[in-house]
């Protein structure tokens, strides 16, 4: 895949991730929690899939590990 559309799916994962956050720190205890996770694991997976292209074996790991998380997240969110 062209540097020029990895760049452009690292800029979308990375707003996502920085919106996520921004709104659970805005809103508090009123966040709507599962928009939250969908938010946070649709930017790891895109993160992780830009580390994969780029062969960067950390953020591979960092955020293969925040997908795990944000899907504990969403099925907690769904109880």
């Amino acid at each position: 895949m062209k540097e020029k559309t990895i760049n452009l799916l690292e800029s979308v994962g990375v707003g996502l991730r920085i919106l996520s956050f921004s709104v659970l720190s805005i809103m508090g205890k009123i966040t709507p929690l599962l928009a939250f996770w969908i938010a946070n694991t649709l930017s790891a997976m895109i993160l992780t899939y830009c580390a994969t292209e780029r062969k960067n074996k950390s953020y591979i790991v960092l955020n293969t590990f925040w997908i795990i998380v944000g899907l504990v997240g969403i099925y907690n969110s769904l109880k």
